[in-house]
């Protein structure tokens, strides 16, 4: 998270100081694991609404973050509704994923995808190295028009469930 960010002020916004409070409880937690600080608790907070406070789009936004983090640094049975996912599992699933084509739409390349998923598959099973979370939000395909193609929205969905079952492993 960045905490040097410079949030800006707002005519109406959240309570400064309830809000840097939070941000130092926030670092706290992610540098030191001081105060036990959990996502629920930051999700949980309310700030009062105040003349020039911080511009509450910008401040939720920094929180969502501190909430990836906060959930990301939380041993795996401490991350509260979230059931752990196995590997063998994920691997049928991928497997038997199946997207719709693109038509005449631009799509992604199919070879892409599946050499993508069968990389996700390798690294599960061992045989090759492991993808995280963060591989595969990032990861990204060729363009297809009128050629073999998926849905661009059905996979990124795929990927969007896909990375959050990394999440849980």
């Amino acid at each position: 998270m960045k905490t040097e960010t410079r949030l800006p002020v707002a005519l109406r916004g959240y309570d400064r100081a309830q809000v840097d409070t939070l941000l130092e409880r926030i670092t706290a937690t992610l540098r030191h694991g001081q105060w036990g600080l959990t996502a629920d608790d930051v999700r949980g907070t309310r700030f009062d609404i105040v003349l020039r406070g911080y511009e509450q789009r910008a401040v939720d936004e920094l929180l969502q973050e501190a909430v990836r983090e906060l959930r990301a640094a939380a041993p795996i049975g401490q991350r509260a509704g979230r059931a752990r996912v196995h590997s063998g599992w994920l691997i049928n699933w991928i497997q038997n994923a199946r997207f719709p084509g693109a038509g005449v739409r631009t799509g992604y390349d199919v070879r892409d995808v599946d050499a993508f998923l069968d990389r996700v598959v390798a690294g599960l099973r061992g045989l090759a190295p492991a993808m995280t979370a963060r591989d595969v939000r990032d990861c990204t395909f060729r363009s297809v028009r009128l050629g073999p193609g998926y849905d661009v929205a059905e996979v990124d969905r795929f990927l969007v469930q896909l990375a959050g079952a990394f999440e849980r492993r």
